[in-house]
């Protein structure tokens, strides 16, 4: 078992090739960050399609609601919904979107974020006070660039699991 700083906020994400690790930033948004501990500890991530994938962007994921590729998967729908629980309001912040950090995703409206997030592929400073950031991959982040591209992808790739370290 590795060592982490933090395990409560630490999230362990098992890709196709490996264990991607984000480190939570409760401190800066913490609404999303508990959101993405909750979702994650009632399995609701697992098995759920990268739906929005853009090379040289971002991964988009987390559409809990149409995504999950073992139950109820609508490709057509992937990307459109969110989970039971109520959206978040934006926590923006002075933390950029550099590459392999989590970014919120959200409707036009600010304060729409549910479960979908994304990574960054790269620094998308652009993004940067616009959608909430709440996280940073630690380490893996070579199995994010793996992720298959496209919008949607043919076949896309998915979140095997999603736990939280202090879980496992």
């Amino acid at each position: 078992m590795a060592e982490y700083k933090d395990p409560e906020n630490t999230i362990l994400l098992e890709l196709k090739g490996g264990t991607v690790v984000i480190e939570l930033l409760p401190d800066v948004a913490p609404k999303h960050a508990e959101r993405m501990k909750e979702l994650a500890r009632a399995g609701k991530y697992d098995n759920v399609a990268f739906h929005r994938v853009i090379d040289g962007f971002m991964a988009q994921t987390g559409d809990v609601e149409h995504a999950n590729m073992e139950s109820d998967y609508n490709p057509g729908r992937a990307g459109t919904g969110g989970s039971d629980l109520p959206d978040l309001p934006a926590e923006f912040s002075k933390v950029p979107h550099a590459r392999g950090s989590l970014g919120a995703a959200r409707s036009q409206n600010p304060n729409s974020a549910n479960s979908q997030f994304f990574i960054n592929f790269k620094d998308n400073d652009f993004l940067n006070g616009q959608y909430t950031v709440y996280g940073q991959v630690t380490s893996g982040m070579e199995h994010v660039d793996a992720i298959v591209r496209g919008e949607p992808p043919a076949n896309p790739d998915r979140m095997i699991s999603m736990k939280v370290a202090a879980d496992v």
